[in-house]
């Protein structure tokens, strides 16, 4: 078994959605439940609280479609920047820090980092869900154009 370690984790993604449009699906809990999670993974809607505004709650459950295993995020916001940046944190010291940069031409730059305290193979299975997780965001975006 690998040692534990400090590993970031950074995705840029590009989406064909104005930047308001990605910004409202990470702050409405209607939108984040429709994408949250990695493929085979769903959110219900009454799992999720987002207070959107420094000090304010970040929290939700997936929940795996195959054996009903769940994840459970718990943050709290730190900044937030409409629609430009959100930096929220958890009890166990982890940020996360997602940047929304407007390319023009109705499309949207989305910067995502973290920094997690684990095991590669933890790591890159986070990295994976959150890969997939942000593939089901770009599907969630384009049935809203």
């Amino acid at each position: 078994m690998s040692a534990e370690r400090a590993w970031e984790i950074a995705i840029t993604r590009i989406y064909d959605a104005p930047r308001e449009l990605v910004w409202r699906a990470w702050t409405e809990p209607e939108q984040i439940a429709r994408w949250w999670g990695k493929r085979g993974w769903s959110t219900p809607l009454s799992s999720v609280t987002l207070d959107v505004r420094p000090g304010g709650v970040f929290r939700l459950l997936s929940i795996s479609e195959h054996d009903g295993s769940h994840m459970q995020l718990d943050a709290v916001y730190r900044e937030v920047v409409a629609p430009e940046r959100l930096v929220f944190g958890g009890a166990d010291g982890r940020v996360g820090t997602v940047t929304f940069t407007d390319l023009g031409d109705g499309r949207t730059e989305m910067e995502f980092h973290t920094t997690i305290h684990t095991t590669e193979q933890i790591r890159r299975a986070a990295e994976g869900g959150l890969s997939s997780a942000f593939d089901r965001l770009a599907e969630t975006l384009e049935e809203q154009r």
